[in-house]
């Protein structure tokens, strides 16, 4: 009896990835799995700090990276992992190419390996998820927000650091890119269509077209014909926590989401939207990212609707 106990065991967990792997290949894993997997707690990384294939990375502010950070992270801005400018006049934010975006990352210390958690410094959560959806788009998937930022690590009582980890250069294969960035063409193609929802995750003034502009000037103003609003800034709490659940479902289920829909996402610059995205993927929805976003749409011509001039 006893020597066939081992076998017994490895049936049962045999049984669970089984079920698991199915639960994956439907889309049905449970919404807190897929939350829990793109979320840590302040308390979880004190606790995880000093673990080898644990990379924190301090997204955004250099000033404020000086002043003090979470011990042991390092420094990043979205150039330093973003394509160079290119055009005329260049796109704001773009993704890498494969490449490219290897070097900048095994530059930061990631390997294939790691558990890559991002984290902004006072409110620019936007900034932390462009480092996240960037990790996505190049394959990993150990990827992980701290839950609040630094202010809710400062808040919990941890400690600030002012000392510079040493270089580390991390150890990442070759990688085609996840097929998680769209162009202007396939939004034109999928607005509309059955199980696709093109969101607009500017502030509501941008999308009602009673404010223009934004981190470039925009001619015109309104949105795409045919999004739906879901602004970056309505799916965190006001201390930049990801909303519950129930309150993500209800912003998105407004936007006219089913469950199961696949969420596309777009903003000024291709920065915000992948806090919404976030949300959106927290509840189990497959997501797209607009990455030229509206400043690309406006620059090729399109049409806008502008529902502040009917």
């Amino acid at each position: 009896m006893t020597d066939r106990l081992p076998y017994a065991v490895s049936m049962r967990q045999l049984s669970f990835r089984l079920a698991l792997v199915a639960l994956l290949v439907i889309g049905a894993v449970p919404t807190h799995a897929q939350r829990d997997s793109l979320l840590v707690t302040p308390a979880w990384l004190a606790a995880h700090l000093s673990d080898p294939n644990v990379v924190v990375l301090h997204v955004g502010d250099e000033a404020a990276y000086t002043a003090g950070h979470i011990p042991g992270a390092r420094y990043v801005s979205l150039q330093q992992i973003s394509a160079p400018p290119s055009g005329t006049p260049p796109l704001s934010l773009e993704m890498s190419p494969p490449d490219l975006l290897r070097t900048q990352l095994v530059a930061l210390g990631v390997s294939n390996d790691s558990h890559v958690v991002t984290y902004w410094p006072k409110d620019s959560v936007q900034s932390a998820t462009r480092a996240m959806f960037t990790l996505f788009y190049a394959g990993l998937s150990n990827v992980s927000l701290l839950d609040g930022g630094m202010p809710a690590w400062v808040r919990e009582g941890h400690e600030l650091s002012t000392a510079v980890p040493p270089a580390k250069t991390g150890t990442l294969a070759p990688f085609t890119p996840a097929p998680l960035v769209v162009d202007a063409a396939f939004v034109r193609a999928h607005v509309g269509t059955p199980g696709y929802v093109v969101v607009d995750a500017r502030d509501a003034a941008y999308f009602d077209g009673t404010k223009i502009g934004g981190p470039t000037d925009h001619p015109l103003a309104g949105h795409i014909p045919g999004a739906h609003s879901v602004p970056f800034n309505q799916v965190v709490t006001s201390d930049f926590h990801l909303k519950p659940a129930q309150e993500l479902e209800a912003l998105f289920a407004k936007a006219g989401v089913a469950p199961g829909a696949t969420v596309v996402a777009y903003c000024h610059i291709g920065q915000q939207a992948t806090t919404t995205l976030v949300a959106a993927r927290s509840l189990g929805h497959p997501v797209l990212l607009y990455d030229g976003s509206f400043e690309d749409w406006v620059r090729r011509g399109l049409p806008v609707d502008n529902p502040s001039k009917k």
